[in-house]
């Protein structure tokens, strides 16, 4: 492939990321983050802000030491701002990067009039001493072995600083930075700005500095905020119609206020329109898609929770109910779905809902070993969505295959009565057996329990089965404790258990049965 067209992935998740409220992670989650982003193919890795606390430096300094031994590792970056303490600190805490040539101090400089004015106070004024203050902060990087990321902050709010800008670009380059990174800090930029547009002027800035420094090669950055819900439409026009070749992000979009651009989006977005600009030599990343899923369940469970419907690794991002959808995707996995699930390591799944169809519930009835004929999944489908009418939001497979073993189970007692006289005990069910619904007597000539009398009525339409086992304990501790009853029923060779649960102990032991004589039954006629 054209390397010219090489985008390179920066991660910032553990910096700017654990800048939202909220997404801190203790010091061996940010080794573990590390860990997965590395095997993923990350090309850089914003490991912190070292001069930020002790803790942040412990974590900059282990991640540098750790990640940066592998040959196919991540550069390890580290934030630090125009302070020579900072420029110090940083350096310090990347000295275990620099024998492998994978460290990177990122420095910026804000230049949005507003933000100078708020960050620098009266500094802000000398725009002099500022520049020439870069240019040394970066060549002790330089000098000390790292390479130098320039981020002049706040670009996409420049105003009349153009020139200013420039400057310090120019003097950035001068001293050694090799990346320059123009950030929509504040997350307002738009296209239809247009000679306004950030993009517009970073194509500018680079044209500047290709004419001015043409020996050397600046790689062009940007860093969107999503404060508009743009952060990754600007970072990828930055790539597609700039001079970009890296973008900066998070994954799952988190950061500082609404969050910044997607990495997960805007790698998939390039992997699958990068093309689009030129046919022949088409944008890319090295990044092993395979794992964002991975990752991005790193991140919602360890730093934010994510959006059930976010894009490419939300947990609905390939999941249908629609019975239509579920239709053609049985036929065809990819007829709903704008790319293979796989590709990020993420499997399609059909949640069962009220939208689903005979198709949908035979599919995952089917996948369990069990039957579902052509003839019938329409009725069972009806059955489902009866049994559980209040889950509009769809039921497990797990909860389906429980009202399918509910539709195929050949007892179903709704009231129990038993009696026992001095030689007679007697057992009535009111409810469906064996496909015949009404009341059912059944007595026996003895002692007998009500369990005895139970199995005494079963064997006359399901025969051979014995049971292995039996008991039964209290459910809690009080005069109203429930009676939890299992048996063990042996048929065919086969062992198969049912449960009931019941104040009185006797009619836990018969729901019991039933339970064990329902499932084996449907072992025995509908297993596939």
């Amino acid at each position: 492939m054209n390397t010219d067209r090489r985008v390179y992935i920066f991660d910032t998740t553990l910096r700017d990321g654990q800048q939202c409220p909220g997404a801190g992670m203790d010091f061996e989650h940010n080794l573990q983050y590390a860990r997965v982003a590395a095997s993923c193919g990350i090309d850089i890795l914003e490991a912190g802000f070292p001069a930020a606390s002790n803790l942040d430096y412990q974590i900059v300094s282990s991640v540098a030491e750790e990640i940066s031994q592998d040959e196919n590792a991540p550069t390890i970056a580290a934030l630090c701002q125009m302070r020579e303490a900072q420029v110090e600190t940083t350096i310090r805490s990347l000295e275990k990067a620099v024998k492998f040539n994978k460290g990177r101090m990122h420095i910026y400089l804000p230049v949005d009039p507003e933000l100078m004015l708020a960050s620098l106070g009266e500094h802000a004024m000398d725009k002099e001493n500022l520049l020439k203050e870069l240019g040394i902060f970066i060549q002790m990087a330089i000098k000390e072995g790292l390479e130098v990321e320039f981020s002049p902050e706040g670009y996409s709010r420049m105003g009349d600083n153009f020139d200013f800008v420039t400057d310090s670009i120019r003097v950035a380059v001068s001293a050694g930075a090799t990346v320059i990174n123009c950030p929509d800090t504040i997350g307002g930029a738009y296209r239809a700005q247009g000679n306004d547009y950030f993009v517009t002027k970073m194509q500018k800035h680079a044209d500047i500095i290709a004419k001015e420094f043409p020996d050397k090669n600046i790689i062009w950055s940007t860093h969107c905020h999503n404060d508009f819900g743009l952060a990754v439409d600007n970072s990828l026009n930055a790539v597609f119609y700039g001079p970009a070749r890296q973008i900066e992000g998070c994954l799952n979009g988190i950061g500082e206020r609404a969050g910044n651009a997607a990495l997960e989006q805007c790698i998939m977005i390039i992997k699958h329109f990068g093309d689009c600009v030129d046919k022949e030599n088409p944008f890319y990343t090295n990044v092993k898609t395979e794992h964002l899923k991975e990752l991005s369940d790193f991140v919602s469970r360890n730093m934010l929770p994510r959006q059930v419907n976010s894009p490419i690794t939300g947990d609905n991002a390939a999941r249908h109910s629609s019975g239509g959808h579920t239709n053609a995707v049985l036929k065809n996995p990819l007829a709903y779905q704008p790319y293979d699930p796989h590709e990020i390591g993420q499997e399609i799944s059909l949640v069962f809902g009220p939208l689903s169809g005979g198709n949908h519930a035979k599919s995952i009835i089917e996948n369990n070993g069990y039957i579902c004929g052509d003839n019938e999944k329409s009725e069972i489908a009806q059955f489902i969505k009866d049994f559980y009418k209040d889950r509009r939001k769809g039921v497990t497979d797990y909860e389906l295959m429980k009202a399918y073993f509910k539709y195929r189970s050949p007892i179903d007692v709704t009231s129990f009565n038993y009696s026992r006289a001095s030689n007679r005990s007697e057992i009535i069910l009111t409810g469906k057996f064996f496909n015949q619904i009404g009341e059912f007597r059944e007595e026996l000539e003895s002692k007998s329990s009500a369990l005895a009398v139970l199995k005494h009525l079963i064997d006359k339409k399901f025969p051979n089965s014995h049971i292995e086992s039996y008991s039964s304990e209290s459910v809690g501790a009080s005069v109203h404790a429930l009676s939890l009853s299992t048996i063990i029923l042996s048929i065919n060779g086969k062992h198969v258990q049912g449960q009931g649960e019941d104040q009185d102990i006797e009619i836990s032991a018969m729901k019991a049965l039933i339970n064990a004589v329902n499932n084996a039954f449907i072992e025995i006629n509908y297993k596939k």
